[in-house]
């Protein structure tokens, strides 16, 4: 079991850090507007680089061919709509 304080995850005796519950707009948000992090590198570091990681070579990006997944936000990062394969599900 991992318990969750905060935006992490711990153990249930609480030695040690079992990873982040943080959500990938929070992580942008705070990667762009915290850390400086320009905001396309920021993007591929949470897109291209976890599907490349996985061997994914069908998303991550946005180019042809892609299977064209996309998150749109707004001006403060929020999640406005969700595009999976082509199709506005949110």
């Amino acid at each position: 079991a991992v318990l969750q304080d905060d935006l992490v995850a711990k153990l249930p005796d609480r030695t040690a850090f079992a990873g982040s519950v943080a959500t990938a707009d929070r992580l942008l948000r705070t990667m762009v507007k915290e850390a400086g992090v320009p905001l396309p590198e920021a993007s591929r570091m949470l897109s291209e680089t976890p599907a490349r990681v996985m061997g994914y070579t069908d998303r991550g990006r946005i180019a042809p061919g892609q299977r064209a997944d996309l998150v749109l936000l707004n001006d403060d990062y929020q999640i406005q709509h969700v595009i999976w394969k082509g199709e506005l599900i949110k």
